[in-house]
């Protein structure tokens, strides 16, 4: 009887323990998809909720101060505060009619444009209200990239990051890495579409994981790190906690079986 208990424990152990092939990035050589590459390298097209900057500069500074932007006149929209939050202050942020709003200018139409296709819209705006003025020059870029991570991270939540492009690595990084009952073969990103909400699977232990169309992350992306099978079956992330609770599993069951077999 004790034989069979000790062996059922030792199974339970070895079964309850996380291999560290499970907890190894990007191993073995990936191979170049260029049907892959050419989709991760397409320009990226602007949904609602993302955080434009608009910069404009000009020899004549009064030009360039009708159309700057002031802390009265912000409409971005924050992030988790600190660095994070401060980046997105003097962006312009895209509404639910896929609209931004300039001073003087007035609303314009983003939704589903290219930040180079922006630009040219604004250069004809401007162009139209200031008939004199031809010498100056924009820049239009993304304020920041705002996704949201969650699951088997160190540190769950909205993140911004002051980047034009971000990659999964990177996002993961800056929520303090996946713990080690996180599923690193399984990570889940849900992407917003024109046809909708979109779940994509990525795994982050092979380097195949750099061909995958959502090795770059996208604005607006929610991140969820799916748990190991041992947090479930709650035996410990680590071959010691594991021991550990086996031990404490079979000191109550020899107990229970000496207790029995004494009354």
């Amino acid at each position: 009887m004790f034989k069979r208990i000790l062996l059922l424990l030792l199974i339970s152990f070895f079964a309850s323990c996380v291999p560290s092939k499970d907890l190894i990035y990007l191993q073995g050589e990936p191979k170049t998809k260029k049907e892959i590459y050419k989709l991760n390298n397409q320009p990226y097209r602007l949904q609602v909720n993302d955080v434009l900057s608009i910069d404009i500069k000009a020899k004549d500074e009064k030009f360039v101060a009708l159309f700057k932007k002031s802390s009265s006149t912000q409409n971005g929209t924050g992030g988790q505060g600190g660095a994070n939050g401060n980046i997105l202050q003097l962006g312009y942020s895209v509404d639910s009619h896929g609209n931004i709003r300039l001073p003087y200018i007035g609303e314009i139409n983003v939704l589903g444009y290219t930040t180079k296709e922006v630009r040219f819209k604004l250069e004809k705006e401007i162009l139209e209200y200031l008939n004199n003025v031809e010498d100056f020059f924009v820049t239009v870029s993304l304020a920041g990239i705002k996704y949201t991570i969650w699951g088997e991270v160190a540190s769950p939540g909205t993140i911004v990051l002051n980047q034009n492009s971000v990659n999964i690595i990177e996002a993961i990084s800056n929520a303090g890495d996946i713990t080690v009952t996180g599923n690193r073969k399984k990570v889940e990103i849900w992407r917003n579409s024109a046809s909708g909400q979109k779940k994509y699977t990525i795994d982050l232990t092979t380097a195949e994981a750099f061909n995958s169309e959502v090795y770059h992350i996208q604005p607006n992306d929610v991140i969820y790190v799916v748990p190991l099978k041992q947090k479930a079956w709650g035996t410990g992330t680590t071959g010691l906690q594991s021991l550990t609770t086996l031990v404490s599993v079979f000191t109550i069951i020899t107990s229970t079986i000496l207790l029995i077999r004494n009354l």
